[in-house]
């Protein structure tokens, strides 16, 4: 399978867009997740992984990495598209977006309520490290080449992440 997958990324660096496609395909639905945690509006989300993909459509041909480099290179644009958008002058007046269905108990609205309001209170960095990490469930090496760190400096971030959280939701236990 690496040969078709070699090939996809050469033909993705001489400008195939059908490679392109093909590369960034499994790449989206975490790409949308890791949006989503940042900005926490599904519509902004989309946006910044459409800017994103045109970004790669661009960059493609300078990318130097090798096929594994290719998840954390797009997940890092993503993260930048994102916060590009949080730049945004209109992002100051839209609402936080709540996402809970009308088939949720109360117990359970309440609770996400809740952690929707610490996690809203997190910096964008916090919230960036605790999306890649629980979120998208990515090794800790990958975390640490998105946000653009040492693996050491991922982990202390991951944890002073879950740390701010658990404050904001009132656990005071480890």
């Amino acid at each position: 399978m690496e040969g078709p997958a070699l090939d996809d990324l050469e033909a993705a660096r001489a400008g195939d867009r059908e490679a392109v496609s093909r590369l960034l395909e499994p790449l989206l639905d975490p790409a949308y997740r890791l949006a989503l945690a940042i900005l926490r509006r599904p519509e902004a989300a989309q946006d910044a992984v459409q800017d994103s993909c045109l970004n790669v459509l661009r960059a493609i041909p300078r990318f130097r990495g090798e096929r594994a480099d290719l998840r954390p290179w797009f997940l890092t644009i993503v993260r930048n598209a994102s916060r590009s958008q949080m730049r945004l002058r209109f992002w100051r007046w839209t609402g936080l977006h709540d996402d809970l269905s009308a088939g949720d108990g109360i117990g359970r609205v309440l609770q996400s309520h809740d952690l929707g309001r610490a996690l809203s209170r997190l910096g964008d960095g916090q919230r960036t490290a605790l999306a890649l990490f629980y979120y998208l469930d990515l090794p800790m090496e990958e975390v640490a080449r998105v946000l653009g760190v040492s693996e050491p400096a991922a982990r202390s971030r991951v944890y002073r992440a879950v740390a701010a959280l658990r404050s904001r939701m009132g656990e005071d236990e480890p």
